[in-house]
């Protein structure tokens, strides 16, 4: 086992003047599940890659514990990475694609066997060893390609969004079984993924990146609860919170006739700014009487999911309406077309700066 580091590493692509990743300083503990999120292009992929020796890191370093790898090839890095497309060899069977990688390192067949039954066994295959890869379901060759990496038994694993193939049932079932596996085998793992949902239920701590640039390093509640600053907020968390921009005035800020009262403490962070962004989570907002302070919204839709409702109201007018989403009880959903007040758990407000996009409340 081992910890991973990156040290100001940089990766950038000839031809293109901006970094594809960009200074990345990041620590990984020895057994932890580290996930790597964002939107497309955001750089988390290079970043794994970067990590595999799959590319080359312009800037900076990598170290896989207190090894330097940054100039090694990837055979001598120790690692084992599962790509999304598991890129098995359909010519061999599951047993005999697992233990490759062993078969080339010129393990033993005997050894080479045990090995693989043994990580057939915690996987569910043992019944499936004799098969070629297209007698397999989509989520038995993500489980065979996990295999392979088990059973060469690395310092680390590399998963380069393995679920992304699957349909949305067997994706829910295959992260636990992931994140139950992992802690099981305590080995670093580094997860790219697009999907938050995925990051925040598999993580131990999660990266989000933009733009190639670290913008958060936490755990999933905090990102959850403190974002850092405005992109961090209304990419984590689904669906996303709402980010309304609102007028600074001596009472706090003001959203469509809504004040939303201010400490003295985030006014002196705001300084001279005119205004400010607020974000309050779906789950935040209530739905009160007429004669309350709360914003008022038209009612565009309502998704009714049983347990939940979804209310996706309308702000404003014209080309200036701004989409609001609230949580709120599903056995009595208002109508559509209607107009109703929202407002918000003062405690459960969060202020950013529409100027630098950093978060200013405590």
């Amino acid at each position: 086992m081992a910890t991973v580091t990156y040290d100001g590493a940089t990766r950038i692509y000839p031809g293109t003047d901006k970094p594809a990743v960009d200074k990345l300083d990041l620590h990984i503990e020895d057994g932890e599940f580290m996930v790597l999120v964002g939107p497309s292009g955001c750089g988390k992929s290079t970043s794994l890659r970067m990590l595999a020796g799959l590319e080359e890191i312009n800037e900076g370093r990598v170290l896989i514990g207190d090894r330097d790898v940054t100039h090694l090839p990837p055979k001598d890095r120790d690692i084992a990475m599962v790509f999304q497309n598991y890129a098995l060899y359909p010519h061999m069977t599951v047993a005999e694609n697992m233990g490759f990688a062993l078969k080339m390192q010129g393990v033993p067949k005997d050894q080479r066997m045990k090995k693989v039954r043994e990580a057939a066994q915690l996987l569910g295959l043992e019944d499936l060893l004799d098969r070629k890869p297209k007698a397999l379901s989509g989520g038995q060759r993500q489980r065979v390609a996990m295999g392979r990496a088990i059973v060469r038994e690395p310092k680390v694993f590399l998963m380069d969004e393995p679920l992304s193939n699957l349909d949305a049932k067997l994706r829910v079932s295959t992260r636990t079984q992931i994140a139950a596996l992992q802690r099981r085998l305590g080995v670093t793992t580094v997860y790219v993924t697009h999907d938050q949902t995925e990051a925040m239920t598999m993580g131990d701590r999660v990266a989000v990146l933009k733009d190639g640039v670290l913008q958060q390093l936490d755990t999933p509640l905090n990102l959850y609860d403190k974002p850092a600053n405005i992109f961090v907020a209304g990419f984590i968390g689904s669906p996303a919170m709402n980010l309304l921009e609102g007028k600074v005035t001596e009472a706090g800020i003001d959203i469509g006739g809504y004040t939303v009262p201010i400490e003295a403490a985030v006014r002196t962070k705001l300084g001279s700014d005119t205004t400010a962004t607020v974000g309050i989570r779906p789950e935040a907002l209530r739905i009160v009487g007429a004669e309350e302070n709360g914003i008022t919204v038209e009612v565009a839709v309502v998704e009714e999911l049983g347990a939940d409702a979804f209310l996706y109201g309308l702000l404003g007018s014209g080309d200036e309406q701004k989409e609001i989403i609230a949580r709120i009880d599903a056995r009595r959903p208002p109508e559509k077309g209607v107009k109703v007040k929202l407002a918000a758990d003062p405690d459960r407000i969060h202020i950013f700066s529409t100027t630098t996009g950093e978060r200013v409340s405590s």
